[in-house]
C-alpha cells in the first residue's frame, strides 16, 4: 500500500500569500496570535540562553475517544513520528539535527515538542515538519503493524509498576462513564485490534489548525517566526465540520468504592481518591493547597502523623487539574510487613477529619509558599514553559496558567476548609475497601466552567524585561568564569550571566577519606547524605524546609563514593543566604533518631521493591561484576539482599561518628552558573566554609582497569510484563584517550541516537522495544570506562532482541559506517554537546569537575574540533579497536515462564 495523505497541499503551497498572524492577547511576556484558519500561536521569548523549544499542543487525548477506540490518541502520537508527506523519516532527521524531540499523550491533549540549540534552520525545519504532520501524516497499515510491538512494550513497561497499575485500577473504579477512568495508553484489546480506517477518521477529525496551539519559547526572532508560521501553517485548511464536544459527566458518587490489586513482591500501597472540580473551577486551587497540606514532606499531616510514627514508610498526595472534574489522591507506602488495615484507617482519619481538625493558617501559608515557589521556578525556565502552558490549554485557555497562580496566591483559609469538607467525604472516596451505609453524604454536583467568564478582564502581572544572550561556547565559558580559592581546600568557579527570573544553579562537591579509611563505611556515608536535609542543630526539619521556601531555593544532596554533592537552584539575591543554610546543613546536621528511622524504613522499602524490578536486579548484578572489590571496600557493589542486611544493621551512632570524622571542606569544589553577585558569593563562601577541615586525610579513590570475565546472568521477576536486557564491557580508555572523540561518534551511530543502528532496527523496523540505547560511562582519571547496551521488551521477544543487538554490532565492527552516517553523526553529536553546555545545572557540575581535574573548557573545544574532523575510517577503527563482544557481561531479567522466541 502506498503513502496515505490527508488534506494534501498544492506544490506551490509555501508561496501562498496571506496576512501575518493577528495578535490576540498578551500576559506577562506571553503573546498570543491567531491565524485565519484558527491556529493559536503563543510566543515566549527568552534570550537568556541560546536554546529554543517548540511545542505543538493538539486538543485531543483519551477523553475524546469513543467506545472501542481507547488508545487512539496515543497511537497517533507514535505514528506521526513515522513520517509525513515531505518528511518520511522524522526520527532520523531529529538525530541528525541534534534535536531533543518527543511527544506525549494525556487525558485532554497530545503534545509534540523539541528543544535544540538556537538555530534558524532547525527551527524552520521543525515548524515545517509539525505543519506537514498535522494534515499529511503517512498513516500506513505497515507502519501501524511495525509500531504495535513498541506500543505493547510501552504498555508492558507501565504494567511492571505496581503504583501505576494501582492508579489505573482506582480510576477505572472511580469513574463509571467518563474517559478519565480509562488509561491513556488504552485497552490492550482496543489497541491490538485498531481499525486503520477508524484511526484515520480520528486523525482527520481532531488534527486540524483550529484545534491546535503552537508554542515557541526561548531564543528566536519574533518577526521571523511569525513569517515561518504564516508560510507553513496558514495554508492548512480549516475543516467545515465543527469539532465534536464530549458531553459525558459522571454522576455524583453515591458510596465508597473499592479496588484491589494483588501481585507478588513489592511493598503495600494505599490510595484514597476523591472526585474534585475541573481545573478551571475557582475551587480547584484549594485542592492544590490541600495536596501539600496533607501530603508534603516533612510538613504534611500524613507525614507527621503516619510516617514519623512508623505507621507508613512514606506519604504523598497530588491532584489533577483537568478540563472536566478530575481527582485528588492521597497515598501511603508501607514497609513490607506494614499493617495495611491500621494504615488505611489512619489515612482516612487524617484526610477526612479536617472538619474536626481544621487547617491552620500556618499550614496554608506554607503550602502556598511551596506551590508558588515551584510555579516561579518553572516559569523562569523557557524549556518548561511550553509544557506548562499546554496543560492550561487542555483545560480551556492558556491564561489559566496565570489565573491559577493568582488563585493560589489569594486563597483564604475558610475557602480551603469549605472545599475540604465538601469533597473529602466518605461517599466521594475510592479506596481498597467497601462498607455499605444507609445515610450517604453526597459531594457537590459536577459542573463545567465558563472559562471566558472566569478570564474576563484578566491581564496578569507586568511583563519581564529583555534578557541579554550568553553564547555558551567553550571559549566564552572560560573567558567569563571567575576562578578563586577559599582557604586551603575549597576551589571556586563562578560563571555570572543573565538568566530568566535571575536564576542561578550551583554545585558544591566535598571530597573526603580514602580507600582505607572508608572501609565498611558505605551505608553510613549514604545515610549522612540522606539526613542532611532533615534539619540542623539550629533549624528543625520543618524550619529548614520553610527557610528554603523563603529563599526560593531547591537543594538536593547525593552521596558519592568518597564524597557528597549538593546541587542548588535559587535566584541572584538569595544565593548568599542559601550558602549560609547549606553550610549549616553540612556542618551542623541534626542527625536525629526519628529522621534516621524514617530514612532507613524508606531505604529498606526501596530495596524490597527493587527485588521485583528486572532493571534493578540486572543493573545491581552487572555493576557488581564490573567492580570486583571485596565486601567493605567503598567500591564494592553488594547484592540487594546484602544491602538490606547492612542497612538494617546500621546504627545512628555510626552515622554521627562518620559525619564527625569525615565531613569538611579540606578538598572541595564549588561552581555556580547564572545571575549572581560574584563578590557576595565569594564573601559567603569565605564566611561559612573557610577553616572547616576534615579530620581524615583525603586520597582520591582509584578505579584502575581490571579484566572482567564474560558472563551470562539471568533473573526471574514473577508477574513482570516488561523484561530488561543489558550487556556491558569495561574499556581501557579515559576521556583523554586518543580514540575518545572517535569512539563517541561510533557509539552515537551504534546506539545513542534516534537514527542509530540499534534504534533503527530494534525500535523502528522490528518494533521489539520501546527503548534501546548504548552509552559510555567515561572515567576522567584512569583508563577504565564502561560501555553498555540496554533494552526493554516483552519477555517472549528476548532472543529476537539479543540477536538484533549481536548482528548490528557485528555488522558495524566488520563494515563500519558510511560517510553520510558519520557526517550526520558529527553534526548531531556536536549539536547535543552545544545544547548540554546551555543547561546551567549541567554546566555548574562540569565546572566543578573541571576544578577537580585542573581543566578548562578548552579541553571540550578540542574534543569538538576533533569530532568535526573525524573520518569514517577513524570512527570504524576506534570501534573495532575497543569494542569486544566476546568480553561482554550479559544479563536479563523478567518473567520468562512463557516460551521465549
Amino acid at each position: 500500500m502506498g503513502l496515505f495523505f490527508f488534506g494534501a497541499l498544492p506544490a506551490s503551497w509555501a508561496q501562498m500569500p496571506g496576512t501575518l498572524p493577528a495578535p490576540v492577547a498578551q500576559v506577562e511576556g506571553v503573546q498570543e496570535y491567531r491565524l485565519d484558519n484558527g491556529l493559536q500561536i503563543l510566543l515566549v521569548p527568552d534570550a537568556s540562553k541560546p536554546t529554543t523549544t517548540v511545542n505543538l499542543t493538539v486538543r485531543v487525548g483519551s477523553r475524546h475517544e469513543s467506545y472501542g477506540e481507547t488508545g487512539m490518541a496515543h497511537l497517533l502520537e507514535h505514528l506521526l513520528f513515522k513520517g509525513s508527506a515531505r518528511h518520511p523519516d522524522a526520527w532520523a532527521e531529529f538525530s541528525r539535527r541534534g534535536l531533543r524531540a518527543n511527544g506525549s499523550t494525556w487525558y485532554d491533549r497530545t503534545n509534540y515538542f523539541a528543544s535544540f540549540a538556537a538555530d534558524d534552520d532547525n527551527l524552520r525545519w521543525y515548524l515545517d515538519w509539525l505543519a506537514d504532520a498535522m494534515v499529511n501524516a503517512s498513516l500506513e497499515r505497515s507502519a501501524l503493524d511495525a509500531e504495535m510491538t513498541v506500543v505493547r512494550n510501552e504498555m508492558e513497561m507501565g504494567e511492571n509498576d505496581a503504583g501505576r497499575v494501582l492508579l489505573e485500577r482506582g480510576l477505572s473504579t472511580m469513574y463509571l462513564w467518563h474517559n478519565y477512568g480509562n488509561s491513556t495508553i488504552g485497552a490492550r484489546s482496543d489497541v491490538e485490534n485498531v481499525d486503520i480506517e477508524a484511526l484515520r477518521r480520528f486523525y482527520r477529525t481532531h488534527y486540524r489548525p483550529d484545534n491546535a496551539t503552537l508554542i515557541v519559547s526561548g531564543l528566536f526572532e519574533t518577526q521571523r517566526v511569525l513569517d515561518w508560521v504564516q508560510t507553513y501553517f496558514a495554508p492548512l485548511p480549516r475543516p467545515g465540520a465543527p469539532l465534536p464536544v464530549p458531553v459525558t459527566l459522571d454522576p455524583v458518587q453515591d458510596g465508597e468504592r473499592e479496588a484491589v490489586l494483588r501481585r507478588p513482591g513489592g511493598v503495600p500501597l494505599i490510595y484514597a481518591m476523591y472526585h474534585v472540580p475541573p481545573g478551571p473551577h475557582p475551587d480547584h486551587a484549594a485542592f492544590r493547597a490541600l495536596a501539600l497540606i496533607l501530603g508534603d514532606s516533612p510538613g504534611g499531616r500524613l507525614h507527621r502523623e503516619l510516617v514519623e510514627s512508623s505507621v507508613a514508610a512514606a506519604a504523598f498526595a497530588f491532584t489533577q487539574g483537568l478540563a472536566d472534574p478530575g481527582y485528588a489522591l492521597f497515598g501511603l507506602q508501607l514497609a513490607a510487613d506494614g499493617d495495611v488495615t491500621r494504615a488505611q484507617e489512619a489515612l482516612l482519619r487524617v484526610v477526612e477529619g479536617l472538619e474536626h481538625a481544621p487547617i491552620t493558617q500556618a499550614e496554608l501559608d506554607r503550602a502556598k509558599a511551596r506551590w508558588l515557589k515551584q510555579w516561579e521556578l518553572s516559569f523562569a525556565d523557557a524549556q518548561r514553559v511550553g509544557v506548562a502552558l499546554s496543560e492550561s490549554i487542555a483545560q480551556g485557555d492558556w491564561r489559566l496558567h496565570f489565573l491559577t497562580r493568582d488563585r493560589i496566591r489569594d486563597l483564604r483559609l475558610e475557602d480551603v476548609q469549605r472545599v475540604a469538607q465538601a469533597y473529602l467525604v466518605r461517599d466521594n472516596r475510592t479506596v481498597a475497601r467497601y462498607v455499605p451505609e444507609a445515610t450517604p453524604r453526597r459531594a457537590p454536583e459536577p459542573q463545567r466552567v465558563d472559562v471566558a467568564a472566569q478570564l474576563a478582564g484578566y491581564v496578569g502581572d507586568v511583563r519581564q524585561g529583555v534578557i541579554e544572550t550568553f553564547e555558551p561556547t567553550p571559549a566564552n565559558i572560560d573567558a567569563n568564569t571567575v576562578v578563586h580559592q577559599v582557604g586551603e581546600g575549597l576551589q571556586v568557579a563562578l560563571l555570572p550571566k543573565p538568566t530568566r527570573g535571575q536564576l542561578v544553579h550551583a554545585r558544591l562537591d566535598l571530597r573526603f577519606g580514602s580507600v582505607t579509611s572508608l572501609q565498611g563505611q558505605g551505608e553510613a556515608a549514604s545515610m549522612v547524605a540522606a539526613l542532611l536535609d532533615k534539619g540542623t542543630r539550629r533549624l528543625s526539619r520543618q524550619a529548614l524546609s520553610d527557610e528554603l521556601d523563603r529563599l526560593r531555593a531547591d537543594v538536593s544532596v547525593q552521596s558519592v563514593a568518597g564524597g557528597v554533592s549538593v546541587s542548588m537552584r535559587t535566584s541572584r539575591d538569595q544565593l548568599p543566604g542559601l550558602l549560609a543554610v547549606v553550610a549549616q546543613m553540612l556542618r551542623e546536621p541534626a542527625l536525629e533518631a526519628a529522621a534516621f528511622d524514617e530514612v532507613r524504613r524508606q531505604w529498606l522499602a526501596g530495596l524490597q521493591e527493587a527485588l521485583r524490578s528486572p532493571e534493578d536486579r540486572v543493573d545491581n548484578a552487572v555493576e557488581g561484576r564490573l567492580s570486583p572489590y571485596p565486601p567493605g571496600d567503598v567500591r564494592h557493589v553488594a547484592d540487594l539482599d546484602r544491602q538490606r542486611q547492612s542497612v538494617q544493621a546500621l546504627s545512628l551512632q555510626q552515622v554521627r561518628a562518620f559525619h564527625k570524622r569525615f565531613y569538611g571542606a579540606s578538598h572541595a569544589q564549588f561552581a555556580a552558573v547564572g545571575d549572581m553577585d560574584t563578590q557576595a558569593v565569594l564573601d559567603a563562601l569565605e564566611q561559612h566554609f573557610r577553616g572547616w577541615r576534615s579530620a581524615e586525610v583525603y586520597e582520591r579513590i582509584p578505579r584502575p582497569f581490571a579484566e572482567v570475565l564474560p558472563a551470562e546472568l539471568r533473573f526471574t521477576t514473577p508477574d513482570q510484563r516488561n523484561a530488561y536486557l543489558r550487556a556491558s564491557q569495561p574499556l581501557p580508555m579515559s576521556d583523554a584517550h586518543p580514540d575518545y572523540a572517535a569512539f563517541l561518534v561510533a557509539n552515537y551511530l551504534l546506539g545513542q541516537s534516534g537514527s542509530s543502528r540499534l534504534w533503527s532496527r530494534v525500535r523502528e523496523r522490528e518494533g521489539l522495544s520501546y527503548g534501546i540505547q548504548s552509552y559510555v560511562e567515561w572515567n576522567a582519571w584512569e583508563p577504565n570506562s564502561t560501555w553498555t547496551v540496554s533494552a526493554i521488551f516483552a519477555p517472549e521477544n528476548l532472543m529476537r532482541v539479543r540477536q538484533a543487538v549481536e548482528e548490528e554490532v557485528t555488522k558495524a565492527l566488520l563494515e563500519g559506517f558510511t560517510a553520510e552516517e558519520v557526517e550526520a553523526a558529527r553534526k548531531g553529536l556536536l549539536a547535543l554537546r552545544r545544547l548540554g553546555r546551555a543547561q546551567d545545572a549541567q554546566l555548574a557540575a562540569a565546572l566543578s569537575e573541571n576544578l577537580r581535574l585542573g581543566r578548562r573548557f578548552e579541553v571540550s573545544q578540542a574534543v569538538d574540533e576533533r569530532i568535526a574532523r573525524l573520518t569514517p575510517q577513524e570512527v570504524h577503527a576506534a570501534l573495532r579497536n575497543h569494542l569486544r563482544p566476546d568480553r561482554w557481561v550479559w544479563a536479563v531479567g523478567g518473567d520468562f515462564k512463557e516460551a521465549v522466541r
